[in-house]
């Protein structure tokens, strides 16, 4: 499930209020996607996973919190994000790379690991900053491993937290400057780390895990990209232009080569980023680039962030200077993002929309998801007629 993420520190957001993002996608056109409001009442005692043999029993006095799971639970909840009654968001996952010497040392917990299905569901009720986000999910990894590769973030009214998945059992996590934002694109992505600054946390024994096992290509520093991550073709062609065009846009000088694979991780905005740029990136396709799916060069095409897989964009804001139940504000966009519009929603609240919740898995109209793909469906067959009015999205 290819996704893309933004995350902007408190300082570099306009109004002051730190924002995580993160563009849901699928590998193919549908997936149905809903809006809820999970109370303590709705959220299970015991918890099973139907992706590998995983169950566990969950804490007493969960925290009610929106959630933006698929509409066939068959293969399991899949929250994907939502922030708790405590102003705490998450936003899990953003699907990474791991390369093979790392799996080969710590490899995957295909059996009985935990992974995008249930991160949200185990952690997001139980947490009341976004440090101890990063130590709830890491102390589940540390125990029961994960079975792919994954980036997860959080977010309270101070600070934003990266988490990245290193093999099936390690994990690091960095706290994003109050300055700067980051993109995250399909790729392991936090390069400078240091062990010992408080912004930081990890795996037990992580740092001695890596000089033990001679993991460390440089002779000074630690970056982790370079140790635990991937560099291929996909990266070049499919993962790295995504990154490189939004930089772009936000003021960072990095070139001209949107393959290149030494790409910042921790940036700083030319100016206060708002949910309107957030959403502007997330619904770019290269525009003003030859890349451009719709009037670049067709032979030079790359992976844009928009693109009819687009299953739900949200972008999640945690107010300060406001009433603490009025200071969450969970935007929210279902289908292609070329064509689709935010919408915000107090994440203070009991319910919401029934156009949201009751997402039907056949075709309807009447529900948003359904509504949205029927738009895109439409302007993505007339896109030079029609593009005015994308663009006002």
């Amino acid at each position: 499930m290819p996704c893309t993420t933004i995350l902007v520190g408190k300082d570099a957001s306009l109004d002051h209020a730190p924002i995580i993002a993160r563009q849901e996608d699928y590998g193919n056109a549908f997936n149905p996607q809903t809006f809820k409001m999970i109370l303590p009442t709705d959220q299970p005692h015991h918890y099973t996973s139907k992706t590998t043999k995983f169950e566990c029993d969950l804490p007493d006095r969960p925290l009610a919190y929106t959630s933006t799971p698929d509409a066939d639970p068959s293969a399991g909840i899949f929250a994907a994000a939502g922030i708790n009654r405590a102003n705490v968001a998450m936003t899990a996952t953003e699907t990474s790379t791991t390369n093979p010497r790392i799996l080969g040392l710590d490899p995957y917990n295909e059996e009985s690991g935990i992974g995008e299905e249930d991160f949200v569901t185990l952690v997001l009720p139980y947490i009341k900053s976004a440090r101890q986000g990063v130590k709830r999910l890491g102390a589940l990894l540390q125990e029961t491993g994960t079975y792919e590769s994954n980036g997860i973030a959080f977010a309270d009214q101070d600070e934003v937290w990266y988490l990245e998945t290193i093999g099936g059992h390690h994990w690091a996590a960095i706290k994003i400057p109050a300055d700067a934002f980051v993109i995250a694109s399909n790729r392991f992505s936090i390069t400078a780390y240091d062990f010992e600054s408080e912004d930081t946390l990890a795996s037990p024994g992580l740092k001695e895990w890596i000089d033990q096992n001679r993991l460390n290509p440089d002779d000074d520093g630690y970056n982790l990209r370079r140790i635990c991550g991937s560099h291929t073709y996909q990266d070049m062609r499919y993962n790295n232009p995504r990154v490189w065009y939004v930089q772009k846009q936000f003021g960072v000088e990095n070139g001209d080569n949107p393959r290149q694979m030494d790409l910042p991780f921790i940036c700083h905005p030319k100016h206060r980023l708002a949910v309107e740029d957030i959403k502007q990136a997330m619904s770019s396709h290269f525009q003003g680039t030859k890349y451009d799916p719709y009037e670049g060069d067709k032979g030079a095409a790359l992976r844009p962030i928009a693109i009819n897989r687009n299953l739900e964009l949200h972008i999640l804001q945690i107010r300060s200077g406001v009433l603490l139940d009025r200071a969450a504000v969970h935007w929210l966009s279902f289908g292609p993002n070329t064509f689709n519009a935010l919408v915000p929603f107090y994440a203070n609240v009991l319910d919401t929309p029934a156009a949201y919740k009751k997402t039907t898995l056949d075709f309807d109209p009447t529900k948003m998801y359904w509504l949205v793909h029927t738009l895109a469906a439409i302007g993505d067959q007339h896109y030079q007629a029609l593009a005015p009015k994308a663009a006002a999205f």
